[in-house]
């Protein structure tokens, strides 16, 4: 039996897990999914040892960069991201093990928000600096589309919430919440954009599903934008994962 498996802590309800399981059931692939909930990525080299059947993982919060030191190799999108969320195990002719980490999370985003673009959307705000933001980053960029980060707090290469100026609104169509505001329970928060400023040629697009729409998304319809939530991301992202695994 193949093995599979989620690096994180916590996990609580894994999407993951539910979604492969159910995955291999309805395909009657001989595998199983289990969650390595570890409190510190060193214990990385336990679940190694103690499941020397595993084919693969994914890693989350919090060890998305945390784990790259324990990897032999990296593909291009994750060493440009600087996070991984694929690992893929190969063995060598000697039966040595090799980790290679992958991003799927970009792949996810590119394949999910590239239908809605159009030739009007030429820049973008990314809300939130996290690690989900850097491959929002590149994916953009990948995509032809310029991108600009906002934070709470001056950093960087970043601009504030409150540096966003009508003309930024303007040009900036696009713009892509990978924060947690919004997030169930929480669905009366929002990031602090000039929502008023929101037209209907302005591209919303929200990382959360649950809800499946946010606050930050409902604002941006009531002004006639187009708006999208990060469901179909995760779903491209697993799919993009199990390729991975295969090839």
């Amino acid at each position: 039996m193949q093995k599979y498996g989620l690096l994180g802590y916590p996990l609580g309800h894994s999407f993951s897990k539910t979604y492969f399981n159910q995955k291999f059931e309805a395909e009657k692939i001989d595998a199983e999914y289990i969650n390595f909930e570890i409190p510190n990525i060193k214990e990385i080299k336990s679940v190694l040892k103690e499941n020397p059947e595993l084919n693969g993982l994914n890693v989350t919060i919090p060890y998305k960069e945390q784990v790259i030191p324990y990897l032999d190799d990296l593909d291009d999108d994750a060493r440009l991201i600087g996070a991984v969320n694929v690992i893929k195990f190969t063995k060598s002719r000697f039966g040595k093990l090799k980790l290679k980490g992958y991003n799927s999370d970009i792949i996810g985003f590119k394949q999910s928000i590239e239908p809605l673009l159009n030739e009007t959307h030429h820049k973008a705000l990314i809300l939130g600096t996290g690690g989900a933001s850097k491959a929002v980053f590149h994916g953009l960029k990948q995509l032809g589309i310029g991108a600009t980060l906002v934070s709470r707090k001056h950093k960087e290469f970043c601009i504030t919430y409150e540096e966003i100026t009508p003309e930024i609104m303007k040009q900036y169509t696009v713009i892509v919440n990978t924060t947690p505001l919004g997030m169930y329970p929480h669905i009366d928060t929002c990031p602090d954009i000039p929502y008023d400023l929101i037209t209907s040629g302005h591209l919303l697009y929200d990382l959360l599903y649950n809800p499946d729409e946010t606050l930050f998304m409902k604002k941006g319809k009531e002004r006639g934008a187009t708006v999208k939530n990060g469901l179909e991301m995760l779903l491209l992202q697993a799919f993009a994962a199990w390729e991975i695994w295969q090839k």
